[in-house]
């Protein structure tokens, strides 16, 4: 067991008193958490009784969000634990376990981490001879870096961005083609999160425009001296990005300064020369060739939903399921989409994101379990794996259900819901059935919470992959706060009073859901289009990809009604190689097009459609205020 600093700090305390130490130990006790060193146990509170209560929920985010989890991570042994946790609750609701064996478990593999191979190499060739640099110290592939072998000159590109309409461009007036691209880390502004640049820092970007302009590898300039202490060789694996499609290493600082010196350049001058010029060129590397082998293997993980089955009790309608998912796995210590980059390392609880929903979801299980006498239709409960890796574990599920999709009626959503606060709940995909409006006002009569409702059925979690499916969803959220994504999301800063009136509002949702003679029209929502300026897009296309889908290219899950995607021809299953000039080979390369597009200007959609490709012509239309 892993014992955190604070919790250790808190126990040296209590031993200094006598008193406070017995009491503590007998309250920790009674909550079931005390063996060995505190560790928590796996075996959920039972209360006898169907209540949501806040006491409840505050008790499960405590265990999920523990430091003991160490994130929860997909595949980690924290993971593991939570889902040993939600099972164990889910078996002493009463529910039915139909996984994997008879067990609650749906498991399912993924990219977990990509591991540099043991070929790494890299060589400076000049007319003094050849010189090996060391791996580790001197250089390291990057984790979004392809295997192979590239060998030539290469040129100096600065921060490596090209943002013309923002009067820079790094790769103006020189030849990349065919060269090896050395570019900086970040931008010229820094890491100001407001800055002109902030859009352009990311190493996915500057790979994209490396691989645009015809570079056939990318070295990152580390600011450390040694590539291995450098922030970029911990970057991890993103599977919405993949692979770069060419070779990427970090160099280490000194390595960088030796090889741009047996060019002629100094690293410092070029430097210094990026903040003084008006529009900075590339640098050739002259008379220094480089030969180089980046190595990396794919790490394969297994993780699991955690599926529960609720039965009904109507022999006519028992067959007809309504399903509710969280997902309960979380950032681990930190990584690529942690948003305290300078924490990566520490522990990222996730106490909103998203034990509050779990926790949600397992009161909710409980009182609808104690109520299965009159309950007509079969609930599902399913805890999702892999959501932060791109809705995996939903993406999995309905491309492998455990229960026919055309027998799901409905999907009720939780995520991030425990900070309610004065501006109320947001509900979305208030508009993906007629049913759904009549329902939440009926079900508030007595909670009385202030709602905000959206109509769009596509967001950031796990709603979105059934929605794509034709099935009526609700995904429920208090919004996004200062801790989202850093180490500081923990079980205190929860306001489980504010959860506890969610679930209750949902369990009335479900049982009016479940009174009805019929099953719940679909219809396809309108979609909220924000401002450009919110959105990072001055223009709307209207495709929705499968960010779950490892493809070459961007797979289309969806495509909005009467859009511009639509009116072209696109359609579900394609899949969009190019836009315009720009090659795509992931979501990120397509963002990036989207972004460059222009309202009213015909751009050439090239698609993969049943092995045949296809070129249609899309018109992008601004992008609207709600």
């Amino acid at each position: 067991m892993i014992v955190s600093v604070r919790r250790y700090a808190g126990w040296r305390r209590a031993m200094t008193r006598p008193r406070h130490f017995i009491a503590c130990a007998l309250g920790l006790f009674a909550f079931g958490i005390w063996s060995g060193f505190f560790a928590l146990s796996e075996d959920p509170k039972s209360s006898g009784g169907a209540a949501i209560t806040a006491e409840e929920i505050r008790a499960h985010v405590r265990f999920l969000a523990s430091d003991e989890l160490e994130g929860r991570e997909a595949g980690t042994e924290g993971a593991e634990r939570a889902a040993r946790y939600i099972a164990s609750a889910f078996r002493a609701y009463g529910l039915k376990p139909i996984g994997d064996g008879g067990t609650f478990e749906q498991r399912f593999s993924f990219v977990a981490r990509v591991v540099p191979g043991p070929m790494n190499r890299l060589w400076l060739r000049t007319e003094a001879g050849e010189r090996a640099f060391a791996f580790g110290r001197d250089f390291v592939p990057l984790a979004l870096s392809s295997s192979g072998a590239v060998e030539g000159e290469g040129v100096f590109v600065g921060y490596g961005i090209s943002a013309p309409e923002l009067g820079r461009d790094d790769y103006a007036g020189g030849e990349v083609g065919g060269r090896i691209v050395f570019v900086l880390d970040g931008s010229p502004d820094g890491q100001d999160p407001h800055g002109r640049f902030r859009e352009y820092r990311a190493p996915q970007r500057k790979i994209a425009t490396a691989r645009e302009k015809g570079a056939r590898a990318v070295l990152f300039i580390a600011a450390e001296e040694k590539a291995e202490d450098d922030p970029l060789a911990a970057l991890r694996y993103d599977p919405m990005f993949g692979e770069a499609g060419f070779p990427v290493l970090v160099l280490g600082r000194a390595a960088a300064s030796e090889i741009l010196k047996a060019a002629g350049k100094d690293l410092a001058e070029l430097e210094r020369a990026l903040t003084t010029a008006a529009a900075p060129r590339p640098v050739a590397l002259s008379g220094a060739r480089l030969a180089l082998y980046a190595d990396v293997k794919k790490e394969m993980r297994q993780t699991a939903n955690v599926v529960g089955l609720l039965e009904g009790s109507d022999p006519a309608l028992k067959d007809e399921i309504i399903l509710v998912g969280a997902h309960y796995d979380h950032l681990g210590r930190g990584g690529a989409h942690s948003l305290a980059p300078h924490q990566v390392g520490e522990v990222h609880n996730g106490a909103d994101d998203n034990a509050s929903g779990v926790a949600g979801m397992l009161e909710l299980a409980q009182a609808l379990a104690a109520d299965r006498a009159s309950l007509r239709r079969s609930i599902l409960f399913i805890a999702f794996s892999a959501e932060e890796m791109g809705l995996l574990g939903s993406n999995h599920y309905v491309k492998h259900p455990l229960l026919p999709l055309e027998r799901t009626i409905a999907m009720l959503n939780f995520d991030m819901i425990g900070r309610l606060r004065e501006s109320g709940l947001i509900v979305y995909g208030v508009g993906t059935s007629p049913f759904w409006p009549m329902a939440l006002e009926r079900a508030n009569e007595s909670v009385r919470l202030n709602l905000r409702v959206r109509e769009d059925g596509v967001g950031p979690s796990d709603h979105t992959s059934f929605y794509l499916r034709d099935i009526p969803v609700l995904h429920f959220f208090t919004g996004v706060h200062e801790d989202y994504h850093k180490p500081s999301d923990d079980a205190e800063r929860i306001n489980a009073e504010g959860a506890q009136q969610i679930i209750s509002l949902a369990y009335a949702v479900v049982r009016e859901l479940d009174r009805q003679p019929t099953r719940p029209a679909f219809v396809r929502a309108r979609e909220e289009r924000r401002e450009a300026v919110a959105s990072g897009f001055r223009v709307y296309i209207g495709t929705i990809p499968d960010y779950a889908e490892s493809t070459e290219g961007v797979k289309v899950a969806g495509v909005r009604p009467g859009s511009p995607a639509e009116q072209a021809g696109v359609r579900p299953g394609d899949i969009i190689l190019r836009v315009g000039r720009r090659e795509i080979r992931n979501v990120y390369d397509y963002t990036y097009a989207l972004q460059e597009l222009k309202e009213g200007e015909e751009v050439e959609f090239v698609i993969l459609r049943g092995g045949e490709r296809l070129s249609l012509k899309v018109v992008p239309e601004r992008r609207r205020a709600l």
